[in-house]
């Protein structure tokens, strides 16, 4: 007599009053323990545990994904094809859950080895970096690094990663200063400019742009003895004279960054942005928790998390609200989520329109569950502040950005805002860099970590696989975190990752 699986073999409930189950393999059509399954549930999607009534909410987490299309009996695969998105009203609560960090004391707090800078910050990184202020300078700008890592000279100078040219599309073709693009774009390109990873800057333009040299470098804001220099193609004479002036410059600046070396500073230092793209449905039971539980860890030594997509957080907001240390930071957050309630309503889009195709092929049905997980990044500390998007982050704990969904707008933002370093987690794969900051993957279960090894850094699959706890893994990832602030080398460092994914968000309108 075959024995068939067990509903808690077949798959797991992650809350008393959910409605559906999350399928552990592949199940194919059956009855299991009294529960039949009329048709294929891929592995990660859900089930009806109980029969749901058209209209009635389905439930996940202990909270609400959706609403049954239809009647859904016990054992259906519930998706998209009987599940609809849907407004319903949520209690935020500020500040209800907020409770005291218990910070561990400072003589005990981790230490990680990082590069010193004058004002006190400490960089995981030494960059030269090389700042375009349009699109029109951005090939300069790559072929002054190019001919610099092509002439050897960087192997006179181990205490300096490299040189990071930092292009974008914009700068041009909108409104100048008071247009709230523009000012996204300089808060984006300042943060960049000032970032602890960059020891020397080089900013370079075309000369007749909206977004000029002269003051955008009066607006950087740099720190004290940060050297930079500033030119235009156009007042140089051309490309090749540009580029060769651009390689004499940042020659100029290579002795200054070498006298940079790593020194032992606290993990009250740090500032560590998170970010899930390519999510599945295990990134809200695996990696997202297991990176909230290093957070938390992180923040009780000191140091501070922050992370953003404010369209990935909706219908998870008032799970944040309860934690925010005042009414107003609570209120910073619920309007923001009013704003893209409105944004989204200008080329009659919807919120909803995330989550991507992957992301549903992953087992993510609604918005609402996609947030759900991707909430789970922020922990269990309390919600210290909300900031505008690169907004620089000046005080400590656990933070929120306001940012796009879209995975390089929002790890701009955050690295803009002084993160030295990121954690990406992914289900369905994903391929990303962000320098100056280095990326380190984690990937959500143990099929995508094998199959995409030479991309992923950390299996937070283990957990799905019942090796590790959530809160084991937690601190696997913080001691990881540690090692790569002090040098360890990513995968998507070793790879070349991270010079494209400079993006700042283009909110201005192209004139």
């Amino acid at each position: 007599m075959v024995r068939l699986p067990s509903l808690d073999e077949l798959g797991f409930r992650l809350h008393a009053d959910d409605s559906v189950l999350i399928a552990r393999t592949d199940v194919a059509p059956g009855t299991y323990a009294g529960l039949h399954v009329p048709d294929e549930v891929p592995r990660g999607h859900k089930l009806a545990t109980v029969d749901i009534a058209r209209g009635a909410p389905v439930r996940k987490y202990g909270q609400i994904i959706g609403f049954a299309s239809r009647p859904i009996t016990a054992g259906e695969h519930v998706h998209t094809h009987n599940v609809d998105y849907q407004e319903f009203h949520r209690e935020h609560a500020f500040g209800a859950d907020v409770v005291p960090t218990e910070y561990v004391p400072s003589a005990q707090r981790a230490t990680f080895q990082g590069f010193v800078r004058p004002d006190g910050r400490v960089g995981t990184r030494n960059y030269l970096a090389v700042l375009t202020s349009v699109n029109c300078s951005a090939t300069a700008a790559k072929m002054i690094a190019r001919r610099i890592e092509a002439s050897g000279v960087l192997d006179d100078y181990p205490n300096v990663d490299g040189i990071c040219p930092l292009t974008h599309t914009l700068g041009c073709g909108h409104s100048g200063q008071g247009n709230e693009g523009f000012e996204v774009l300089r808060r984006a390109l300042r943060g960049y400019a000032g970032h602890p990873n960059i020891a020397g800057l080089l900013v370079i333009g075309l000369g007749c742009e909206v977004n000029q040299v002269k003051s955008l470098t009066e607006d950087l804001r740099l720190p004290p003895g940060m050297p930079v220099h500033a030119m235009t193609i156009q007042e140089l004479g051309g490309t090749k004279k540009t580029v060769a002036e651009g390689v004499r410059r940042i020659e100029e600046m290579l002795p200054i960054a070498n006298a940079f070396q790593r020194q032992t500073v606290s993990a009250d230092k740090l500032i560590l942005a998170m970010e899930c793209g390519g999510s599945d449905a295990y990134s809200g039971i695996t990696a997202n928790p297991a990176l909230g539980a290093a957070a938390d860890l992180l923040i009780r030594n000191g140091g501070t998390a922050v992370f953003g997509e404010t369209t990935e957080i909706y219908g998870a907001e008032h799970l944040l609200t309860r934690r925010a240390v005042s009414r107003e930071v609570g209120e910073k957050l619920v309007d923001r989520i009013a704003w893209w309630e409105k944004h989204v309503q200008i080329d009659d889009s919807s919120i909803n329109n995330n989550p991507s195709p992957g992301n549903k092929a992953g087992g993510l049905t609604t918005i609402l569950e996609k947030s759900l997980g991707a909430a789970a990044k922020g922990g269990t500390t309390n919600l210290v502040d909300v900031l505008q998007y690169a907004e620089p982050i000046t005080d400590r704990g656990l933070m929120f950005m306001d940012t796009p969904g879209y995975d390089p707008v929002n790890a701009t933002g955050l690295i803009a805002g002084g993160a030295q370093l990121l954690c990406f987690t992914t289900g369905r794969g994903s391929a990303f860099g962000c320098k100056p900051a280095p990326s380190i993957k984690l990937a959500t279960n143990t099929p995508l970590y094998d199959r995409m090894s030479d991309d992923m850094d950390i299996n937070c699959g283990v957990i799905a696989d019942g090796e590790l706890t959530v809160a084991e893994m937690g601190a696997q990832i913080f001691d990881h975190i540690l090692r790569v602030a002090s040098g360890e080398e990513t995968k998507s460092e070793e790879l070349g990752y991270g010079e494209e994914e400079f993006v700042p968000w283009h909110l201005s309108t192209v004139l």
